[in-house]
This record gives C-alpha cells, sequence and structure tokens, in this order.
C-alpha cells in the first residue's frame, strides 16, 4: 500500500493532526469531508425512513394494512443498494471516484424528488429504488476517495470520519423528523429534504480533483503529482509519489495474473478461504444481530412499547440515533488500543444482554396488555370492531388481542381513567382515532399501554452503547486487514454483498415475525443469533492489531487464531 503502514504513537496522535489540518492544510480536510458527505446521505435515508413511514402510513391507508408495504417501502432502497454498490465498482474503476460520486448524487437526488411528489405508494417505491443506487455507490465510493486522497500518516483517522458521518446522518434525519411532526405533508418533507445534501456534495465535488491513485494509474501522472503537492508537504510530496509508483505497478503486474482467478481457486486458497470465513460471517452477523430492525424501525419499536404519539416515538428515537453517533466515536478512539476481538466480544456481549432486556420487557408488555371494556367498547356500536363483536368470549379480550384483529384492522382507546385499565376496541379508521383523542384518551394501533416502556427504551439505548464501537465499525476494519492484497478487491465486494443481502433480509422480515410470532420472541431470536455470534468470533475472527499484512496471512495459514484474546501478544512485528 502507497505510504506504508502506520502503527503505535502515530494512532493515538491522529485526532490531533487532523484538527490541525484545519489551519496547516484545510484543502485536505475540504476533500475528506466533501466526500464523507456521501457517508451522511447513507445515514440519513437509513434514520429517515423509519420516522416517515409513521406518516406513510396514515397518507396510504394501503401501507397501513399490509406489513408487506410497508417492509417494501424500507427494503427497496437495500435491494437498490446491493445493485448500486456493484455498479459503483465497476464505474469506479472505468470513470473514477469523483465521476462515481456524482452519478451517486444525481441518483439520489432523482430519487428524493419522486419521494417527495409520490401519488402513490408504488411511485415511492420506485423513489426508494433510485435513493437506494446512489447510497449503494456512495457507501463503497466515499471512503475510497478519502482514502487515497489523505495524507498516508492520518489516513485511518479521515476515512474513520465517514462512518462518524454515517451515524451523524441517522441522528439528524431523526432531528428533521420532529421537526416537520406538524407541518402539512410531513413524509414528504422529510423524504425530499434528503436531496438537498446530495445537491451540496454534488457542487462541491465539481470542485474537487479526482483521486490522485486513479488518475495515476491511466497514465495522467502530472495531474496526479500536482494533487498530491497541494496533500503532502515538501518534504514527505516526492516519498510519497514513489511509494505511490511502485504501488500501482506492483497491483498492475498482481491483477494481471489475478484474471484468471475464479471463486473455486479463491476458496482452494488456504488464507483466503479462513479470511473469507472471518470476513464474511462478521458482516452477516452485524446484520442479523437485529441493529437495522433498531434504526429502520425504532420509532415503531417505541410504538410496540406502548409509547402512542408519533412525535412522542420520533422523540424518543432521536435518543438512540445520538448514542450510535457517540459510539462511532469511542470506536475510533479504542479500535487500535484494544484490538478488534476484544472490541468485538465486548460489543456481543453487551448486545445479548440488551436483547434480553428487550425480550423481557416486551413479553411483559404483552402478557399484562390492559383488559377491553365491553361498556366502553359497545358505547358507539356503529365503530365497535367486528371481531370483537363476533367473538365467542369477549371476557378473554384485552389490548394486544384487539390490535390482532385483521376483518378489519382495529385499535385501542385507551380507557379515560387511566391507560392500564380497560379501555375500548374500536374499528381503526381516522375518524375514530380523532373521537378517541377528543375525549383526551391515547390511540393505540402498533402496541398497548405499558408500564415498561421506558424499560424498552433502555434495552434499545444500551444496545446501541453496545453496538456501534464494536459491531458497528470493526468488521468493516477487519475485511479491510484480512485479506491478502491481491485479493482484497474480489474479497472485500463478496463481504460487502454479504452485508447488504443480508440486511436486505433483515429489514425484510422484522414486522411479518413480529406480527407472526409477537415482538418478545422475534428479540429473542435476535438475541440466539447474537450467542453465535459470540461464538463464531472467539473461535473463527483472528486479532489483526498493530499486524502488518505478511504477518496477517501467516497467522491465516498456521491457523494461529488466538482464543486468548485477552493476553497480549509477547511479539508484534511492524514495520
Amino acid at each position: 500500500m502507497e505510504g506504508g503502514i502506520v502503527h503505535g504513537r502515530a494512532d493515538e496522535s491522529a485526532f490531533k493532526e487532523c484538527f490541525s489540518l484545519t489551519w496547516k492544510n484545510p484543502y485536505v480536510l475540504r476533500l475528506a469531508f466533501s466526500a464523507g458527505i456521501g457517508g451522511l446521505l447513507f445515514g440519513y435515508d437509513t434514520g429517515v425512513i423509519s420516522g416517515a413511514l409513521l406518516y406513510i402510513r396514515d397518507d396510504f391507508k394501503s401501507v397501513d394494512r399490509n406489513t408487506w408495504l410497508q417492509e417494501m417501502i424500507v427494503s427497496m432502497a437495500v435491494a437498490g443498494a446491493i445493485v448500486g454498490a456493484a455498479i459503483g465498482g465497476w464505474a469506479n474503476d472505468k470513470f473514477g471516484r469523483r465521476s462515481a460520486i456524482l452519478m451517486a448524487d444525481f441518483l439520489f437526488l432523482l430519487g428524493a424528488i419522486i419521494m417527495a411528489a409520490a401519488p402513490n405508494p408504488s411511485l415511492l417505491v420506485v423513489g426508494r429504488v433510485f435513493v437506494g443506487l446512489g447510497v449503494g455507490m456512495a457507501s463503497m465510493t466515499a471512503p475510497l476517495y478519502i482514502s487515497e486522497a489523505s495524507p498516508a500518516k492520518i489516513r485511518g483517522a479521515l476515512v474513520s470520519t465517514n462512518g462518524f458521518l454515517i451515524t451523524g446522518g441517522q441522528f439528524l434525519s431523526y432531528l428533521i423528523n420532529l421537526a416537520f411532526t406538524d407541518v402539512t405533508g410531513t413524509w414528504r418533507w422529510m423524504l425530499g429534504i434528503a436531496g438537498i445534501p446530495a445537491l451540496l456534495q454534488f457542487i462541491l465535488m465539481f470542485t474537487l480533483p479526482e483521486s490522485p491513485r486513479w488518475l495515476y494509474r491511466k497514465g495522467r501522472e502530472d495531474e496526479a503529482k500536482a494533487i498530491l503537492r497541494r496533500i503532502y508537504s515538501a518534504e514527505d510530496v516526492e516519498q510519497e509519489i514513489h511509494a505511490l509508483k511502485d504501488s500501482v505497478e506492483t497491483e498492475i503486474l498482481e491483477e494481471g495474473s489475478s484474471e484468471k482467478i475464479n471463486m473455486i481457486k479463491l476458496c482452494k486458497a488456504k488464507t483466503v478461504r479462513r479470511g473469507l470465513i472471518a470476513g464474511v460471517g462478521l458482516q452477516v452477523f452485524q446484520q442479523f444481530v437485529g441493529i437495522n430492525t433498531v434504526m429502520y424501525y425504532s420509532p415503531t419499536i417505541v410504538q410496540l412499547a406502548g409509547f402512542a404519539s408519533n412525535r412522542t416515538a420520533l422523540l424518543l428515537s432521536l435518543v438512540t440515533a445520538g448514542l450510535n453517533a457517540f459510539g462511532s466515536i469511542i470506536s475510533i478512539y479504542f479500535i487500535d488500543r484494544t484490538g478488534r476481538k476484544k472490541l468485538l466480544i465486548i460489543s456481543l456481549f453487551g448486545v445479548i444482554i440488551s436483547l434480553g432486556i428487550l425480550t423481557g420487557v416486551f413479553y411483559e408488555a404483552t402478557t399484562h396488555a390492559p383488559a377491553i371494556s365491553s361498556l366502553e367498547t359497545q358505547r358507539f356500536n356503529n365503530i365497535t370492531c367486528p371481531d370483537y363483536k363476533s367473538a365467542m368470549n369477549t371476557n378473554a379480550w384485552d389490548c394486544m388481542t384487539c390490535l390482532k384483529a385483521s376483518s378489519p384492522s382495529c385499535g385501542y382507546c385507551s380507557s379515560p381513567t387511566g391507560k392500564e385499565h380497560p379501555g375500548a376496541c374500536w374499528i381503526s379508521d381516522d375518524s375514530v382515532k380523532d373521537l378517541c383523542h377528543n375525549e383526551n384518551r391515547l390511540w393505540y394501533t402498533r402496541g398497548c399501554p405499558s408500564n415498561f416502556g421506558w424499560f424498552a427504551l433502555l434495552g434499545l439505548g444500551l444496545y446501541i452503547i453496545f453496538f456501534s464501537p464494536g459491531m458497528g465499525t470493526v468488521p468493516w476494519i477487519v475485511n479491510s486487514e484480512i485479506y491478502p492484497l491481491r485479493f482484497r478487491g474480489v474479497c472485500g465486494g463478496i463481504a460487502a454483498t454479504a452485508n447488504w443481502i443480508s440486511n436486505l433480509i433483515v429489514a425484510q422480515s422484522f414486522l411479518s415475525l413480529t406480527e407472526a410470532i409477537g415482538t418478545s420472541w422475534t428479540f429473542l431470536i435476535f438475541g440466539v443469533i447474537s450467542v453465535i455470534a459470540l461464538l463464531f468470533v472467539v473461535v473463527c475472527v483472528p486479532e489483526t492489531k498493530g499486524m502488518p499484512m505478511e504477518e496477517i496471512e501467516k497467522m491465516l495459514e498456521g491457523r494461529s487464531m488466538e482464543f486468548k484474546f485477552w493476553k497480549k501478544r509477547s511479539k508484534l512485528v511492524e514495520k
């Protein structure tokens, strides 16, 4: 790799060096943060749909009645991202990093406009696909551009800002969601405003150069050198140019021999096979321990916990987004001090405990749901839930039974004497909802009143605090280190695709699972998967902290997996 490997104290001073660029070389920060807006777009889209979905259901009754349609609106962006990431790999090599970012911005802007103007759910889904294409391209291109346009000594810290901007984008999306809760066309503003950062990045990237590494590979050496002289100090630039030249020449030679490599040959190579097991496994488990159910559906989860108001659900979800952003900062600080494997294990222990809390809270909320009052329910006979009318034993009905009614769907109006007292089960529509609110009572359609709601919020908060610094960031870092240089591109692509596909599966199935088996059992499944992930990390994931690539290859070749992760290695090989 050009510029060599930086270890030890260089990592500890990376933050200080980044801040010093503000007055020493603001051009580098401009490159990094302009490209990092791609991460902001990625994070914003992940977060904004969770809040917008609450209001899309109110505007489009077909969406409110059909869980599969809600999941499609969320998941089609992920499906688009799978395709966008694949196209992005080709576009990066063919047209350059900057051009790929510009294409991503155009797709994202187009998708935002389509979503904001969508007259029906079908066009809304089309807009989500375009946004997904842009997100997929940006998610892989932004860190690549930052890496290739950063001084070697602080490259890791600058690339890490992309991860922070992803979580920052999620936090911003919740603020935007909260700001537009009382505005006409609520969800249209939430989704449409996403086009602003895409437009801003499009303008900024037009004023910035192409990646010097890509230019050098394309034979445009003078342009590449001119950019490098603006990035590096006078005493370092010639050394970097020579390192870049050697790296590009070596890479071209390796690519020439790797063109004949196929999946069978890849899997036969012991180091690659073991690297893929660890890298792909981490990416899959990152999704299957349930993170994107929290980010995509956190307002809905908060409502399932018994908070009826959309605004309250969004406000409480803002906390989880803020904790996620904070966790990414913790990761940057500890990743080169604690080590990858230890951070993963601590993270998964916390995730398992958090999911255990969520499982218990939702089980208690379900089994202690308020009963249905026959007197209250039949006070207005024309709006009484039809399933309740035809039930043989109405005394067994409670709030959860009411919400599961489907012909038509029904809602629960809490008791005027207190939300824990028996309430009414009525047909779910806007007029009935308004009737309930006019009597100063709360209307529930996704979850029931509960005294355990704050414990659900506590469980969500703990989940994010533990997930974000470890399982949130380490899988991407390990995948950048664990493969031999010659195979890093293809193996990294395989792992990233596995991540997006797993993301799609989880997003597409979460609400259906909660309806089929209940929220508590759904979180229990995630908890069991987290236990399996913990065992996988202990057995299959090596510690790569402070190790050059050659040492990692030797370790994988000899299967020195170091189960005693808490012990320091007696000897570190460093460059």
